[in-house]
């Protein structure tokens, strides 16, 4: 594999794909990875401040006695998340450092909420940003003290009378051990140790002492008169949450189906040893030559909104109609804010299936053609919608068909760059640019013989767009 293939791999694992300028401009593989890091935490991507969350919290929406006024307040907090939203996608989209959301999208997968409360998933994702590429175990506490996860997994009901384990449970199985490793009984110790773990009206940490069962607990082997970070700090000992996190991240970045054991384990022996440094975890990944081998071509199946935020960073396009982003977030099966249950997106060859294959190869023609796509939603997201007070028909369709297309692309800046190039170049040069691997000369002689020919800008066009509906590019 070449320098500039090897900067396209890691451009499009570690981010959302390879600019042309940094595509025709390779660097060697140390200082391209240098590049992908910010110098300093990034900042919130906050848009709803404390005042305003003063006047419609969820304690204002208890105390409504109008049915009107909380339906409407209801539909505001809908309207704040689909915002949200939009302002993420819009993130990822004009950052300069693409690993940063790329891996902030892992981990709010890995967190996975589903609470459909604006603010309280503004500052989830406010600590999962911070954290994102800092210290593994400085995020856990963080998120485990986050309003939004312990609304989600009712730890504000979890009291030393009637302890719930539901917190307790999923910080081991899904966020730290994983299944398999604990028993029922760590479960109600951890349970009793996270007791009175809550927040207050306007969403921040609180710790009510007279809910706290301070009796001695015995989990994982140890004992004592353990409180929730004394759990969480004894998971952070435990060699198998090293592993259990590595493995994910591998699968994120590296392959969703070949797992490398080897690999994974002397990456979890040096994650362990550096106390979570995910930065370093990941510069190892993705400094390693094992990482630019052949076989590591075309082993991720790109996620929907990789596919959605990849199109816009290639070719900067402004859509009509905002509710684009969010529908085919929705109709592919990922909706930001909304993972389908507690263990996140699945991911991998989840991603596809007929249908979504048939939508994702005709999303070119309807982002820079504005084709017409009457999109479909499974029935997960039929739910959702229908939670927001959206319509949806009883076989889960939309209300009417929605025009996905009505973008506006700007195509100035890569019409320029390929216009350089002979004519008979052109093929094999932008499918070498936009594919994670070769085409055969057949293959690449059938998108030739579809491809418009009025005008070289035409004909750069067509091609692109005929490329990106091949099944190879839905892969990295």
């Amino acid at each position: 594999m070449d320098l500039q293939q090897q900067n396209k791999l890691l451009y499009a694992r570690a981010g959302f794909g390879i600019s042309l300028g940094d595509y025709t401009n390779p660097q060697p593989v140390d200082q391209a990875v240098d590049r992908l890091f910010p110098k300093a935490v990034p900042g919130a991507l906050e848009m709803i401040t404390d005042q305003e969350w003063a006047n419609n919290s969820p304690n204002a929406l208890k105390e409504m006695d109008d049915d009107t006024e909380r339906k409407e307040m209801r539909k505001a907090f809908n309207q704040r998340t689909k915002d949200m939203n939009l302002l993420w996608v819009q993130a990822m989209v004009d950052t300069s450092f693409p690993l940063l959301e790329k891996t902030a999208l892992f981990w709010r997968g890995h967190f996975a909420t589903r609470i459909n409360n604006p603010y309280y998933d503004q500052k989830l994702l406010d600590a999962i940003r911070k954290n994102a590429l800092g210290n593994f175990g400085d995020m856990l506490r963080a998120v485990s003290r986050s309003s939004a996860m312990l609304e989600f997994l009712n730890n504000r009901q979890n009291k030393k009378q009637h302890p719930n384990e539901n917190f307790a449970r999923e910080v081991m199985e899904l966020f730290t051990l994983g299944r398999g490793h604990y028993t029922e009984d760590d479960i109600k110790e951890a349970a009793r140790a996270f007791t009175g773990w809550s927040f207050d009206g306007n969403g921040n940490f609180i710790f009510r002492q007279k809910q706290h069962d301070a009796g001695e607990k015995k989990f994982l082997g140890k004992s004592g008169n353990f409180d929730g970070d004394d759990i969480l700090n004894i998971l952070l000992e435990q060699k198998q949450t090293a592993g259990f996190i590595t493995q994910k991240i591998y699968r994120y970045f590296v392959s969703d189906e070949k797992i490398d054991e080897k690999r994974v384990k002397k990456l979890a022996a040096d994650f362990y040893e550096s106390k979570y440094d995910i930065a370093g975890l990941l510069r190892s990944i993705f400094t390693a030559e094992w990482f630019y081998k052949d076989d590591i071509l075309s082993a991720k199946i790109k996620s929907p909104v990789e596919l959605l935020v990849g199109y816009q960073r290639m070719i900067p396009m402004q859509f009509a109609d905002h509710k684009t982003v969010l529908n085919v977030q929705r109709v592919l099966g990922q909706y930001l804010f909304n993972p389908p249950g507690v263990a996140g997106w699945p991911g991998g060859a989840n991603w596809i299936d007929s249908s979504s294959l048939v939508t994702r190869m005709r999303l070119p023609e309807a982002f820079f053609k504005s084709k017409e796509l009457d999109l479909s939603l499974k029935e997960s997201d039929a739910e959702m919608a229908e939670a927001h007070h959206e319509p949806v028909t009883a076989d889960s369709q939309p209300a009417k068909p929605f025009r996905v297309g009505r973008a506006d692309a700007d195509w100035s800046a890569y019409l320029a760059h390929w216009k350089e190039y002979k004519e008979e170049e052109l093929p094999q040069a932008i499918a070498a640019y936009l594919l994670p691997g070769p085409l055969s000369r057949q293959q690449i002689s059938q998108v030739v013989s579809f491809a418009d020919k009025d005008s070289i800008e035409e004909y750069i066009k067509s091609l692109t767009i005929l490329f990106m509906e091949l099944p190879e590019f839905q892969l990295t």
